[in-house]
C-alpha cells in the first residue's frame, strides 16, 4: 500500500553537493510495522521526510494506494524525534491541532482527541500545561496527536531516542498495543538494533554516503517479543555483520 519508486535525493551547501539518498527503493503492505534502520549519514529521517511529502525527491516517486504523493500527505501521520508541543496549550489542545488544521468542528476534534488521550492512558491530565509532564508523557502527546488524524500510515523519526531505558522500554510496548489494536501501517525510523528486532515485522538496512538500502531482513519472531527472545540475538548479530561489513567495504 506504500510504494517507494527509485527515490534519489541531494542536497547543496556552501558550493558542496552532497547526495543524501540514491535510488531508494521499499514497499510497505497494509498494517505492516517495518524500520529504517543505518548509521548516521544514511539518510533514514530523510526518507521518511519523502514519505511524507515533506520533502520533495530529486528523482522517482512515493505512492500510496496507488497515488503519487505530492505535498504532505491526509493520509499519513509524522511523529518527530523532537515533539515540539505547544507550552501554552493544553494536552488535549495540543492533540487537536492537527484535526484543527484540517478544519476539523471543534466539538468532534475535542472528542477524537479526548479518545487518543485515552488510548494513550493520558486522559487525566489533559487539561495540564504540557511543560508539567514527563519527557516519556510528551512522547505519548505527541503520538495521541498523530493518531488523532486517523492516518493510513503513522511515520516515526526516532521518538523514543531522547527518553531513558525505562520510559523507553514502556513506550516500546505501548506502541505494540496501539499498532495492534488500530491495525495501522508503521515506518519506523530507528539507529537501535534491538528496538527494531523489538518491534518489526521487516528491517530495512541502510548504507551510507550514499543513503541506500542495502537488504531487507524479515523478522519471523513471535509476538509478543522481548529483547531476550529466543531467536534475537542471532538477527542481531546478522544485522549487525551486514552494517559493518557495509561499512568497511565503503
Amino acid at each position: 500500500m506504500l510504494e517507494v519508486h527509485h527515490v534519489s535525493k541531494s542536497f547543496t551547501s556552501v558550493g558542496k553537493t552532497t547526495v543524501a539518498l540514491e535510488d531508494i527503493n521499499l514497499t510497505v503492505n497494509d498494517g505492516e510495522f517495518v524500520s529504517l534502520l543505518g548509521p548516521s549519514g544514511s539518510g533514514k529521517t530523510t526518507l521518511l521526510r519523502i514519505i511524507d511529502g515533506l520533502t520533495a525527491p530529486d528523482t522517482g516517486s512515493v505512492l500510496l494506494d496507488g497515488e503519487k504523493v505530492t505535498g504532505v500527505s491526509q493520509g499519513m501521520a509524522f511523529v518527530f524525534q523532537d515533539i515540539n508541543l505547544l507550552p501554552w496549550r493544553s494536552v488535549v489542545a495540543n492533540v487537536e491541532l492537527g484535526l484543527e488544521a484540517r478544519g476539523v468542528r471543534k466539538q468532534e476534534r475535542h472528542e477524537l482527541a479526548m479518545e487518543m488521550l485515552s488510548l494513550v492512558h493520558l486522559s487525566e491530565v489533559a487539561q495540564a500545561p504540557t511543560y508539567t509532564l514527563s519527557g516519556g508523557m510528551q512522547q505519548r502527546v505527541g503520538v495521541a496527536r498523530a493518531l488523532a488524524v486517523r492516518p493510513r500510515v503513522l511515520l516515526m523519526d526516532e521518538p523514543f531516542a531522547h527518553l531513558d531505558n525505562f520510559a523507553k522500554e514502556a513506550l516500546q510496548e505501548e506502541l505494540i498495543r496501539l499498532w495492534e489494536l488500530l491495525k495501522m501501517t508503521v515506518v519506523f525510523v530507528t539507529h537501535d538494533v534491538d528496538e527494531a528486532i523489538l518491534l518489526s515485522d521487516r528491517v530495512a538496512l541502510l548504507k551510507t554516503y550514499p543513503g541506500r538500502i542495502g537488504g531487507v531482513v524479515p523478522v519471523n519472531l513471535a509476538r509478543p517479543r522481548s529483547r531476550t527472545a529466543l531467536g534475537a540475538l542471532e538477527y542481531r548479530v546478522r544485522i549487525l555483520g551486514d552494517l559493518a561489513n557495509w561499512e568497511g567495504a565503503a
